[in-house]
């Protein structure tokens, strides 16, 4: 059965990747997943936050004037897993010691550092770069089509500064998500990863502190990429990844059909290994042959906007047939 893909112009020889965890800090888990038939790693981001504290650092070093007050305001370096440098040592390791396609992945939202970092990584031999776009609107002075439009200048500078591939990992908030994809294609990225998780912040009632809990995903979470999935994939040629929820074969399956290329997988292989990829490779070239698919690219998108029986499910349509489906 043929399972391979073309991702961002990438071949991969099946569609399941690990995606953007710890599991790429440690060449020895690396390799474990290679060996269980991975073709494909994300490695986790390095935030906006770092790049800033790099030129700060730089700064202070000359700025004789800078003291121990300017260097209290900087945030604490402890909460990065990996360093600068030691991200692209860690990118360049994996390049020579796995045959694995290697994303690198940024994370943040303004014009700045960047397009230099950006560069960095693709020297250090990533085959695509992965820009994450997370932010919280929380500025009412800003309008949705001001901050969008600052989004798509980053991406723009990052897209034309490199030669290798980009995709854009987005958040599922915005007004009209189709038309802010149709306007990312425009900059020159290759593709789309939906979505980002928002890790959201607790409240202690007692402590009166706010309180941070790393959830990992659920299967219910897989719906809402399913819908976006269905009406992007109509419409647009970018490269479409799905990412978050999918914990089983049949997870993958479904974003699949809605029109996903490929399939980021974290949560389940944090919690069952690397087992649990070998496993769904192996029942997804099971199913596609069982309901007698040539090929996986056959599959791909026969559920989506354009192409179910039903494009209505994917529309309000679907919201008022359900409430009228409610029974006591």
């Amino acid at each position: 059965m043929n399972l391979s893909v073309d991702y961002l112009g990438l071949r991969l020889a099946h569609p399941l990747m690990v995606g953007a965890s710890p599991i790429g800090d440690r060449l020895d888990q690396v390799l474990r997943y290679e060996d269980a038939g991975a073709c494909a790693i994300v490695m986790r981001s390095i935030f906006e936050e770092q790049i800033e504290l790099e030129q700060m650092a730089a700064h202070r070093h000359l700025d004789v004037y800078s003291g121990a007050e300017a260097s209290s305001m900087a945030p604490d370096t402890d909460v990065f897993a990996l360093g600068l440098d030691g991200y692209l040592e860690q990118l360049a390791r994996l390049r020579t010691r796995t045959k694995l396609t290697v994303i690198g992945s940024l994370n943040g939202t303004t014009p700045g550092g960047w397009t230099d970092y950006a560069r960095r990584i693709e020297q250090a031999g990533a085959h695509a770069l992965e820009l994450n776009l997370y932010s919280v609107p929380a500025d009412a002075a800003r309008s949705g089509s001001e901050l969008e439009a600052a989004q798509l200048e980053t991406v723009r500078a990052v897209a034309s500064a490199l030669a290798i591939p980009v995709a854009v990992k987005l958040s599922p908030f915005y007004s009209s998500l189709p038309h802010f994809v149709a306007e990312l294609e425009r900059t020159g990225v290759r593709g789309v990863v939906l979505f980002n998780r928002f890790y959201q912040a607790d409240i202690d009632p007692i402590g009166l502190e706010t309180t941070r809990t790393l959830h990992l995903s659920t299967p219910e979470e897989l719906l809402l990429r399913l819908r976006w999935l269905a009406i992007i994939s109509a419409k647009s040629r970018l490269s479409l990844a799905a990412s978050g929820g999918v914990h089983e074969t049949i997870d993958a399956i479904r974003a699949l059909m809605a029109g996903a290329t490929v399939v980021q997988c974290v949560s389940t292989l944090l919690l069952h290994g690397p087992a649990r990829l070998c496993a769904m490779v192996d029942g997804l070239a099971s199913f596609l042959s069982e309901h007698e698919y040539p090929s996986l690219t056959a599959m791909i998108g026969n559920m989506n906007h354009s192409r179910c029986p039903d494009p209505a499910a994917y529309e309000r349509a679907d919201y008022m047939q359900i409430l009228r489906g409610w029974h006591d």
